[in-house]
């Protein structure tokens, strides 16, 4: 590969930019009508644009973006997180094209997009899953029949699901067949598929997820675990590694058991097993992401591997490290910074006055604005990453704070305040929270 096209915009657009100027190849970007002015074109060895502001005409438009791959002369495409990055039909179109498509194979895509079929695929390999439906429900009936069988509380999801939608969480059977009508309807709204699947409610869980890398030579390894269970409205807020939760005996099992899933279904690429972990330390497999994960930094932190760099070397068909050749060091936290009012969490785009980026030792910013930055209102409301490093998680924590109270950004709001509330949180402190913690306490 010579040249990648970069089928994404913001923070993420600019972190590829780098990886691909690494490994000394050029990078193309694609962008919206709302995006002529990002930065990060004027790093790009090429810029097209490929339509209107909106996601549906630019963003997610696959004639258009074949297109600029093809006008351009690119022999791949980076696809990012978001947008088209497990979009089936744009591998399909890519390889028939004759473009690579830097990510994991259709089939793997296919498997693990309907979560109701992974699920069945991880039971069948050995993998702890929450008790469920075995696949769809076909009416309410089977779902009174489930529920009675695994026990209250539980859980309907959308197969085609993600971001929380199409999920209801039912206390008593008296309150199932709304919610189970309501969750199909959510779900053909949102997805185009009513395929709903139950699982029973894990109370106070943790949301644990291990990074992996495979080759296409079979071989795969992990790169630690992540937490990620301060969430609102099962959106990530901050995520850490490792999770401090778990035992070391605990960890190694995790660990394992992601890397024995990733195999059993022959993935190759950069890849997220995610699993729920219970008050007792019993986790279960949740879902994979056939992806780069927004939160890959905190990994790339505590490991020194450079995940999009790795995901462009697997393509060409490269051989990953071995296990034994990463080496865990310290701990490292990540603060998503949304321009958005930090009590209501309502979205508030517009220019950017004024600008200053904290650095310094153990501080990353993943971020494409600048002053006088105008943020459109048609993408998602995150502008930047933080991320920090300590020997441990107090360190860690300590820089994140110095970081937070250097980033100045005036012209819009911000959830900076957020942040620095929640690290003075006694509970998050005592890493005494889980998925719902901010909602229950009233904080999101």
């Amino acid at each position: 590969m010579k040249r990648i096209l970069i089928a994404n915009r913001g923070e993420i657009a600019l972190r590829a930019i780098r990886a691909i100027h690494k490994l000394e190849k050029e990078a193309i970007c694609v962008y919206s009508k709302a995006d002529k002015n990002a930065i990060y074109l004027e790093f790009a060895d090429g810029a097209i644009c490929i339509g209107p502001e909106k996601s549906a005409d630019s963003y997610l438009n696959i004639p258009a973006i074949i297109t600029a791959a093809e006008m351009t002369e690119c022999d791949a495409i980076f696809p990012g997180y978001g947008f088209l990055s497990e979009n089936q039909t744009f591998v399909e179109v890519c390889k028939a094209h004759n473009i690579k498509f830097i990510g994991p194979s259709l089939e793997v895509m296919e498997l693990m997009a309907d979560k109701s079929k992974a699920k069945e695929v991880m039971k069948k390999a050995g993998i702890p899953v929450i008790p469920g439906s075995d696949g769809a429900i076909r009416d309410v009936e089977e779902a009174k029949k489930i529920a009675r069988e695994i026990g209250y509380p539980v859980i309907l999801k959308a197969a085609a699901g993600g971001g929380g939608r199409g999920m209801r969480v039912v206390e008593n059977e008296g309150y199932l067949e709304n919610a189970f009508l309501a969750a199909k309807n959510e779900a053909a709204s949102a997805f185009g598929d009513d395929t709903i699947y139950m699982e029973k409610f894990i109370q106070k869980p943790r949301h644990i997820e291990v990074q992996i890398l495979g080759d296409k030579h079979g071989n795969v390894i992990h790169l630690g675990e992540r937490d990620c269970s301060l969430q609102r409205r099962h959106q990530k807020l901050i995520e850490e590694s490792p999770a401090v939760i778990l035992d070391e005996a605990t960890r190694k099992k995790l660990h394992e058991t992601a890397v024995k899933a990733a195999k059993a279904i022959g993935y190759y690429s950069a890849g997220t097993i995610e699993f729920l972990v219970d008050e007792n330390l019993n986790f279960y497999f949740m879902e994979m992401n056939t992806r780069l994960q927004v939160e890959h930094p905190v990994s790339e932190m505590v490991t020194g591997v450079d995940l999009v760099e790795w995901m462009i070397r697997i393509e060409e068909g490269e051989k990953i490290p071995s296990q034994e050749e990463i080496e865990f060091r310290g701990h490292a936290i990540e603060c998503r910074i949304l321009a958005e009012d930090p009590e209501k969490f309502i979205p508030n785009p517009g220019k950017i006055q004024k600008l200053y980026i904290p650095g310094g030792k153990d501080v990353r910013v993943d971020t494409h604005i600048y002053a006088g930055y105008i943020i459109p209102p048609y993408y998602d409301s995150m502008i930047a990453k933080v991320i920090t490093w300590g020997k441990d998680r107090n360190e860690a924590i300590k820089v994140m704070k110095e970081a937070l109270r250097e980033f100045k950004i005036t012209g819009i709001k911000t959830t900076i305040p957020f942040h620095l509330k929640m690290l003075e949180n006694e509970d998050f402190l005592n890493n005494n929270y889980d998925t719902k913690y901010l909602e229950t306490k009233g904080l999101a």
